[in-house]
């Protein structure tokens, strides 16, 4: 005689809100640790100041990484597309005399297209993503150098244009600007991927391609879109990155690429556990921030930030892989992605050319 099956162990609410926020309350917990710690350096009006400023680019490539996360997809290229964005604009203001809005828009557009040719090599090349974007990385950093000549791009006696400048360099309400255009993107994505239909479809296609491919959803499509997107976001840090450097440095780019996916992949282990969002990339952003800072305030040496970095980056994935089989187990919440039909019995390839992660 059959046993009958167990019955399942009802969900209970705080272990979610546990999963849910729990990067939250370490940023707070870290933040009262190093104030303890450093009550005359850390706890200060300067110290915040200083991590909005310096951590707004690093929140944005990170958002820029997570797009393509959401599909199952990875862009090994921002970073090298970060430091092309970033010369190419002083490139056009300050050899080719530019306006800088005008620069700063033909970079963001130029960027876009970029995004679309990774999304175009992976789907329709049928090109692991891992491949596809380190080799249109190499290029991008191939074109910089040549842009550059190997050198910087130091503007004139007369500088920038102030108002170029300004796009960093100024404050709103007391605090830096550029804090502002992260939690102004960071709402876009998040209202994107959480009350669009498209945001939901993207969801779909990272979880099963071939469920979304059944149910009519245009998988090689809306991959090539999050790529794009990718793309738009790192013109965008471009622009900011040439006004915050005011110089033009070839090799800059390729220190932000760690903490990008640092961030976007620590990130799905927040506010939604298991999946990318764009509010879970930004609190991970400000815990390794807050964990920076404090790091560098206790004199630690120059290694160290590789080291954290490092270290962050494989707990993130642990951390990550492990909410993503959780979420599984113990079912999706409802309305968190739209139903899928199961996959047919017989194997069909997927549409897709990359194996989601």
């Amino acid at each position: 005689m059959t046993p009958p099956p167990r019955p399942r162990r009802p969900h209970r609410p705080g272990g979610h809100h546990i999963g849910a926020y729990g990067l939250l309350a370490l940023t707070a917990l870290l933040y009262l640790v190093f104030s303890l710690a450093l009550p005359d350096t850390f706890p200060t009006l300067d110290t915040l100041d200083a991590i909005l400023s310096t951590q707004s680019i690093p929140a944005v490539l990170a958002l820029a990484a997570m797009v393509p996360i959401v599909t199952g997809a990875f862009d090994l290229s921002i970073g090298y597309g970060l430091g092309l964005a970033h010369v190419m604009v002083m490139q056009l203001v300050v050899h080719a005399g530019w306006p800088w809005p005008l620069a700063c828009l033909t970079v963001i557009a130029g960027m876009l297209a970029v995004g679309v040719l990774n999304g175009v090599i992976v789907e329709f090349g049928r090109i692991d993503s891992f491949i596809a974007t380190l080799g249109t990385g190499s290029m991008m950093y191939a074109m910089t150098g040549w842009i550059t000549d190997g050198g910087r791009i130091v503007p004139g006696p007369q500088g920038l244009p102030a108002a170029f400048t300004d796009l960093y360099d100024s404050s709103f309400l007391g605090l830096p600007v550029p804090a502002f255009y992260v939690l102004a993107l960071a709402a876009v994505l998040w209202l994107m991927l959480e009350r669009l239909p498209l945001g939901r479809y993207l969801y779909v296609v990272g979880s099963n391609p071939r469920a979304a491919d059944l149910v009519g959803i245009p998988v090689r499509r809306y991959t090539v879109y999050a790529f794009a997107a990718s793309g738009l976001i790192v013109g965008l840090a471009g622009v900011l990155l040439a006004a915050q450097q005011q110089i033009g440095n070839p090799s800059v780019g390729l220190d932000y690429l760690l903490p990008a996916f640092v961030g976007a992949l620590l990130g799905s282990t927040a506010i939604k556990p298991g999946r990318p969002n764009a509010l879970g990339t930004v609190v991970a952003v400000a815990v390794l921030a807050v964990g920076l800072t404090g790091i560098a305030q206790l004199g630690a040496e120059f290694w160290t930030v590789p080291l954290f970095h490092g270290g962050t980056l494989l707990i993130a994935v642990g951390l990550a892989g492990y909410a993503a089989r959780r979420r599984l187990r113990g079912g999706a919440a409802a309305g968190d992605t739209p139903a899928a039909p199961p996959p047919p019995p017989s194997p069909a390839a997927p549409e897709s050319g990359t194996a989601p992660p």
